[in-house]
Protein backbone atom coordinates (compact mmCIF):
# COMPACT_ATOMS: atom_id res chain seq x y z
CA UNK A 1 0.00 0.00 0.00
CA UNK A 2 1.12 3.46 -0.87
CA UNK A 3 1.04 6.01 1.67
CA UNK A 4 -1.30 8.47 -0.73
CA UNK A 5 -2.53 8.70 -4.21
CA UNK A 6 -3.26 11.75 -6.19
CA UNK A 7 -5.62 12.12 -8.01
CA UNK A 8 -5.25 14.68 -11.12
CA UNK A 9 -7.94 14.30 -14.10
CA UNK A 10 -6.96 15.84 -16.90
CA UNK A 11 -8.69 18.01 -20.20
CA UNK A 12 -7.37 20.75 -22.31
CA UNK A 13 -4.62 21.97 -20.06
CA UNK A 14 -1.44 22.03 -22.38
CA UNK A 15 -0.20 24.93 -20.79
CA UNK A 16 -0.57 24.23 -17.10
CA UNK A 17 -0.16 20.23 -16.73
CA UNK A 18 3.47 20.77 -16.98
CA UNK A 19 4.26 23.02 -13.85
CA UNK A 20 1.48 20.77 -12.16
CA UNK A 21 3.10 17.12 -12.65
CA UNK A 22 6.69 18.65 -11.96
CA UNK A 23 5.39 19.66 -8.61
CA UNK A 24 3.85 15.87 -8.05
CA UNK A 25 6.63 14.27 -9.34
CA UNK A 26 9.21 16.23 -7.03
CA UNK A 27 7.27 15.79 -3.75
CA UNK A 28 9.49 14.94 -0.48
CA UNK A 29 6.93 12.48 0.07
CA UNK A 30 8.90 9.23 -1.60
CA UNK A 31 5.65 6.62 -1.26
CA UNK A 32 3.44 8.55 -3.61
CA UNK A 33 0.94 7.59 -6.12
CA UNK A 34 0.22 9.88 -9.07
CA UNK A 35 -3.04 8.79 -10.86
CA UNK A 36 -3.53 10.47 -13.98
CA UNK A 37 -6.95 10.17 -15.48
CA UNK A 38 -7.31 11.54 -19.59
CA UNK A 39 -10.70 12.48 -19.90
CA UNK A 40 -10.96 12.86 -23.57
CA UNK A 41 -8.59 15.57 -23.61
CA UNK A 42 -7.99 16.86 -27.38
CA UNK A 43 -5.12 19.35 -27.23
CA UNK A 44 -0.98 18.34 -26.68
CA UNK A 45 -1.59 17.72 -23.10
CA UNK A 46 -0.75 14.69 -23.90
CA UNK A 47 2.55 15.07 -25.16
CA UNK A 48 3.74 16.52 -22.13
CA UNK A 49 2.32 13.67 -19.83
CA UNK A 50 3.94 11.02 -22.09
CA UNK A 51 7.21 12.76 -21.11
CA UNK A 52 6.13 12.52 -17.68
CA UNK A 53 4.99 8.78 -18.03
CA UNK A 54 8.37 7.96 -19.77
CA UNK A 55 10.53 9.76 -16.97
CA UNK A 56 8.47 8.28 -14.13
CA UNK A 57 6.85 4.75 -14.10
CA UNK A 58 7.26 4.05 -10.69
CA UNK A 59 5.02 7.01 -9.76
CA UNK A 60 2.73 7.60 -12.43
CA UNK A 61 -0.28 5.56 -12.62
CA UNK A 62 -2.20 6.20 -16.00
CA UNK A 63 -5.75 5.76 -16.55
CA UNK A 64 -7.99 6.40 -19.78
CA UNK A 65 -12.08 7.41 -20.90
CA UNK A 66 -14.19 9.09 -22.76
CA UNK A 67 -15.09 12.92 -21.21
CA UNK A 68 -17.13 12.38 -18.61
CA UNK A 69 -16.56 15.78 -17.17
CA UNK A 70 -14.01 16.18 -13.41
CA UNK A 71 -16.51 14.34 -11.39
CA UNK A 72 -16.99 11.62 -13.47
CA UNK A 73 -13.04 11.25 -14.16
CA UNK A 74 -12.10 11.18 -9.86
CA UNK A 75 -14.94 8.69 -9.50
CA UNK A 76 -13.45 6.59 -11.81
CA UNK A 77 -10.14 7.27 -10.58
CA UNK A 78 -10.67 6.33 -7.10
CA UNK A 79 -11.34 2.55 -6.83
CA UNK A 80 -7.17 2.22 -8.54
CA UNK A 81 -5.89 3.97 -5.96
CA UNK A 82 -3.32 2.08 -3.78
CA UNK A 83 -2.80 4.78 -1.31
CA UNK A 84 -3.79 4.90 2.63
CA UNK A 85 -4.97 8.25 1.66
CA UNK A 86 -6.23 10.04 -1.25
CA UNK A 87 -5.75 13.73 -2.83
CA UNK A 88 -7.62 15.16 -5.25
CA UNK A 89 -5.79 18.03 -7.65
CA UNK A 90 -7.08 19.68 -10.40
CA UNK A 91 -4.46 20.09 -13.62
CA UNK A 92 -3.76 23.54 -13.73
CA UNK A 93 -3.46 24.07 -10.56
CA UNK A 94 0.10 23.15 -8.40
CA UNK A 95 1.24 22.39 -4.77
CA UNK A 96 4.47 23.20 -2.55
CA UNK A 97 6.71 19.88 -2.45
CA UNK A 98 6.29 19.15 1.37
CA UNK A 99 2.70 18.92 0.59
CA UNK A 100 1.83 15.33 0.91
CA UNK A 101 4.78 14.64 2.99
CA UNK A 102 3.90 17.28 5.74
CA UNK A 103 -0.14 16.19 5.32
CA UNK A 104 0.54 12.70 5.47
CA UNK A 105 2.82 12.83 8.31
CA UNK A 106 0.38 15.39 10.87
CA UNK A 107 -2.87 12.28 9.60
CA UNK A 108 -0.38 9.51 11.04
CA UNK A 109 0.14 11.42 14.11
CA UNK A 110 -3.48 11.99 14.99
CA UNK A 111 -5.24 9.46 13.54
CA UNK A 112 -6.99 11.47 11.40
CA UNK A 113 -9.65 10.95 8.58
CA UNK A 114 -9.17 13.94 6.80
CA UNK A 115 -6.63 16.68 6.93
CA UNK A 116 -7.29 20.45 5.44
CA UNK A 117 -4.06 22.99 4.48
CA UNK A 118 -4.60 26.47 3.74
CA UNK A 119 -3.86 27.88 -0.10
CA UNK A 120 -3.14 30.84 -2.29
CA UNK A 121 -5.80 32.40 -4.72
CA UNK A 122 -3.01 33.15 -7.57
CA UNK A 123 -3.60 35.84 -10.43
CA UNK A 124 -1.76 36.51 -13.08
CA UNK A 125 -0.70 39.57 -11.21
CA UNK A 126 -1.00 38.98 -7.63
CA UNK A 127 -0.91 35.80 -5.22
CA UNK A 128 -3.94 35.94 -2.41
CA UNK A 129 -3.40 33.79 1.09
CA UNK A 130 -6.62 31.55 1.83
CA UNK A 131 -6.24 31.26 5.63
CA UNK A 132 -8.88 28.83 6.94
CA UNK A 133 -10.80 28.88 10.21
CA UNK A 134 -10.33 25.83 12.49
CA UNK A 135 -13.60 24.19 13.84
CA UNK A 136 -14.14 21.15 16.12
CA UNK A 137 -16.77 18.58 15.24
CA UNK A 138 -19.54 17.64 12.47
CA UNK A 139 -21.71 20.73 12.60
CA UNK A 140 -18.73 23.08 13.12
CA UNK A 141 -17.42 21.64 9.84
CA UNK A 142 -20.84 22.30 8.03
CA UNK A 143 -20.76 25.91 8.93
CA UNK A 144 -16.99 26.61 8.34
CA UNK A 145 -15.28 24.26 5.87
CA UNK A 146 -14.07 25.44 2.32
CA UNK A 147 -16.11 23.00 0.22
CA UNK A 148 -12.54 22.47 -1.86
CA UNK A 149 -11.59 18.96 -2.43
CA UNK A 150 -7.69 19.54 -3.94
CA UNK A 151 -6.45 20.82 -0.30
CA UNK A 152 -8.19 18.09 1.27
CA UNK A 153 -6.36 14.20 2.14
CA UNK A 154 -9.11 12.04 2.85
CA UNK A 155 -8.36 8.66 4.20
CA UNK A 156 -9.44 5.89 1.38
CA UNK A 157 -10.73 3.27 4.12
CA UNK A 158 -13.71 6.93 4.59
CA UNK A 159 -14.21 6.95 1.17
CA UNK A 160 -14.74 3.35 0.87
CA UNK A 161 -16.90 3.11 3.66
CA UNK A 162 -19.13 5.96 2.88
CA UNK A 163 -19.93 5.48 -0.74
CA UNK A 164 -19.97 9.08 -1.30
CA UNK A 165 -18.94 10.08 -4.91
CA UNK A 166 -19.01 13.43 -6.97
CA UNK A 167 -22.34 13.97 -8.60
CA UNK A 168 -21.72 13.54 -12.50
CA UNK A 169 -23.19 16.25 -14.79
CA UNK A 170 -23.21 19.35 -12.30
CA UNK A 171 -20.89 22.19 -11.19
CA UNK A 172 -20.31 22.51 -7.78
CA UNK A 173 -19.54 19.23 -7.40
CA UNK A 174 -17.13 19.68 -4.69
CA UNK A 175 -19.90 21.44 -2.28
CA UNK A 176 -22.11 18.30 -2.88
CA UNK A 177 -19.27 16.11 -2.03
CA UNK A 178 -17.79 18.05 0.87
CA UNK A 179 -21.20 18.03 2.64
CA UNK A 180 -22.25 14.30 2.08
CA UNK A 181 -18.95 13.50 3.31
CA UNK A 182 -18.80 15.20 6.81
CA UNK A 183 -20.82 12.92 8.94
CA UNK A 184 -18.71 10.02 8.38
CA UNK A 185 -15.42 12.32 9.25
CA UNK A 186 -14.46 11.46 12.66
CA UNK A 187 -11.06 13.30 13.20
CA UNK A 188 -9.76 16.30 11.14
CA UNK A 189 -6.45 17.92 11.28
CA UNK A 190 -5.63 21.07 9.86
CA UNK A 191 -1.97 21.93 8.31
CA UNK A 192 -1.80 25.66 9.17
CA UNK A 193 0.41 26.56 5.65
CA UNK A 194 -0.26 27.07 2.38
CA UNK A 195 0.34 24.63 0.22
CA UNK A 196 -1.89 24.17 -3.11
CA UNK A 197 -1.82 27.30 -5.58
CA UNK A 198 -5.31 27.40 -6.84
CA UNK A 199 -4.82 29.50 -10.39
CA UNK A 200 -7.42 31.93 -11.40
CA UNK A 201 -7.37 31.39 -15.51
CA UNK A 202 -10.27 33.37 -17.63
CA UNK A 203 -11.38 29.50 -19.51
CA UNK A 204 -12.23 28.08 -16.38
CA UNK A 205 -15.22 26.39 -15.32
CA UNK A 206 -15.12 28.65 -11.82
CA UNK A 207 -14.67 32.58 -13.69
CA UNK A 208 -17.36 31.61 -16.56
CA UNK A 209 -20.67 32.59 -15.12
CA UNK A 210 -23.97 31.64 -17.08
CA UNK A 211 -27.26 29.71 -16.62
CA UNK A 212 -25.75 26.93 -15.28
CA UNK A 213 -25.05 28.51 -12.04
CA UNK A 214 -28.40 27.91 -11.08
CA UNK A 215 -27.30 24.34 -10.49
CA UNK A 216 -25.48 25.24 -6.80
CA UNK A 217 -29.81 24.78 -5.98
CA UNK A 218 -29.77 21.00 -7.41
CA UNK A 219 -26.80 20.14 -5.43
CA UNK A 220 -27.68 21.95 -2.17
CA UNK A 221 -30.97 19.33 -2.45
CA UNK A 222 -29.00 16.75 -3.35
CA UNK A 223 -27.09 17.44 0.25
CA UNK A 224 -30.70 17.94 1.69
CA UNK A 225 -32.07 14.96 0.39
CA UNK A 226 -28.97 12.70 1.63
CA UNK A 227 -29.19 13.96 5.21
CA UNK A 228 -32.74 13.11 5.25
CA UNK A 229 -32.75 10.09 3.64
CA UNK A 230 -29.69 8.80 6.26
CA UNK A 231 -31.82 10.20 9.03
CA UNK A 232 -29.61 12.93 9.77
CA UNK A 233 -31.78 15.93 8.86
CA UNK A 234 -33.10 16.88 12.20
CA UNK A 235 -29.62 16.48 13.51
CA UNK A 236 -28.00 18.89 11.07
CA UNK A 237 -31.17 21.25 10.11
CA UNK A 238 -29.76 24.28 11.63
CA UNK A 239 -26.49 23.90 9.95
CA UNK A 240 -28.30 22.67 6.58
CA UNK A 241 -30.08 26.17 6.22
CA UNK A 242 -27.60 28.39 7.08
CA UNK A 243 -25.65 26.73 4.52
CA UNK A 244 -28.42 26.59 1.94
CA UNK A 245 -28.82 30.80 2.60
CA UNK A 246 -25.58 31.60 3.06
CA UNK A 247 -24.69 30.22 -0.70
CA UNK A 248 -28.24 31.85 -2.62
CA UNK A 249 -26.97 35.29 -1.11
CA UNK A 250 -23.21 35.23 -0.73
CA UNK A 251 -21.14 33.42 -3.22
CA UNK A 252 -23.92 32.14 -5.87
CA UNK A 253 -25.30 35.82 -5.85
CA UNK A 254 -22.02 37.74 -6.61
CA UNK A 255 -21.67 34.57 -9.33
CA UNK A 256 -25.26 35.88 -10.92
CA UNK A 257 -24.62 39.59 -11.15
CA UNK A 258 -21.77 38.76 -13.65
CA UNK A 259 -23.86 36.41 -16.10
CA UNK A 260 -24.01 39.36 -19.34
CA UNK A 261 -27.48 38.39 -20.51
CA UNK A 262 -29.79 40.52 -18.52
CA UNK A 263 -33.08 37.76 -19.37
CA UNK A 264 -30.78 35.04 -17.54
CA UNK A 265 -29.53 37.02 -14.79
CA UNK A 266 -33.19 38.20 -13.77
CA UNK A 267 -34.52 34.69 -14.10
CA UNK A 268 -31.67 33.08 -11.46
CA UNK A 269 -32.18 36.12 -9.36
CA UNK A 270 -36.34 35.47 -9.38
CA UNK A 271 -34.87 31.84 -8.38
CA UNK A 272 -32.80 32.43 -5.74
CA UNK A 273 -35.81 34.15 -3.63
CA UNK A 274 -38.29 31.51 -4.35
CA UNK A 275 -35.68 28.71 -4.00
CA UNK A 276 -34.85 30.05 0.03
CA UNK A 277 -38.24 31.18 0.98
CA UNK A 278 -39.36 27.62 -0.39
CA UNK A 279 -36.92 25.01 0.96
CA UNK A 280 -36.90 27.40 4.11
CA UNK A 281 -39.65 29.65 4.78
CA UNK A 282 -38.70 30.41 8.23
CA UNK A 283 -34.78 30.84 7.30
CA UNK A 284 -35.04 34.82 9.14
CA UNK A 285 -35.11 32.79 12.53
CA UNK A 286 -31.71 30.79 11.77
CA UNK A 287 -29.90 30.10 15.02
CA UNK A 288 -26.86 30.70 13.54
CA UNK A 289 -27.23 33.62 11.37
CA UNK A 290 -29.24 35.25 14.86
CA UNK A 291 -25.87 33.89 16.88
CA UNK A 292 -22.83 35.10 14.43
CA UNK A 293 -21.87 38.64 14.14
CA UNK A 294 -19.35 38.59 11.38
CA UNK A 295 -20.08 41.27 8.06
CA UNK A 296 -21.37 38.10 6.81
CA UNK A 297 -24.34 37.60 8.91
CA UNK A 298 -25.04 40.86 9.40
CA UNK A 299 -25.74 41.35 6.07
CA UNK A 300 -27.68 38.23 5.79
CA UNK A 301 -29.87 40.04 9.00
CA UNK A 302 -30.64 42.74 6.49
CA UNK A 303 -31.66 40.67 4.13
CA UNK A 304 -35.32 41.30 2.96
CA UNK A 305 -37.64 41.10 -0.69
CA UNK A 306 -36.84 44.95 -1.15
CA UNK A 307 -33.25 44.77 0.14
CA UNK A 308 -32.41 41.50 -1.84
CA UNK A 309 -33.19 43.60 -5.20
CA UNK A 310 -31.26 46.61 -4.07
CA UNK A 311 -27.95 44.62 -3.15
CA UNK A 312 -28.34 42.76 -6.55
CA UNK A 313 -28.40 45.78 -8.20
CA UNK A 314 -25.30 47.30 -6.24
CA UNK A 315 -23.47 44.20 -6.73
CA UNK A 316 -24.06 43.95 -10.42
CA UNK A 317 -23.14 47.50 -10.89
CA UNK A 318 -19.74 47.06 -9.10
CA UNK A 319 -18.98 43.76 -11.17
CA UNK A 320 -19.43 45.48 -14.42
Amino acid sequence: MKSVSVIVPFYNVENYIEKCLGTLVNQTLEDIEIILVNDGSQDRSMVVVKKFLERYPDKITYLEKENGGLSDARNYAIPYAKGEYIALLDSDDYVEKTMYKDMYELAKKEDSDMVECDFYWEYPDKKKEDIGVVYNGKKEMLEKVRVVAWNKLIKKEVLEKSKVIFPKGYRYEDVEFTYKLIPYLDKISFLKKPCVHYIQRDGSISNNQNERNKEIFDVLEHVIDFYKENNLYDEYKDELEYVYVRYAFCSSLLRIVKIKDEFVQRKLLDLTWEKVNTTFPNWKKNPIIKKKKDLKSIYLKTINKFTFEMYSTLFSLFKK
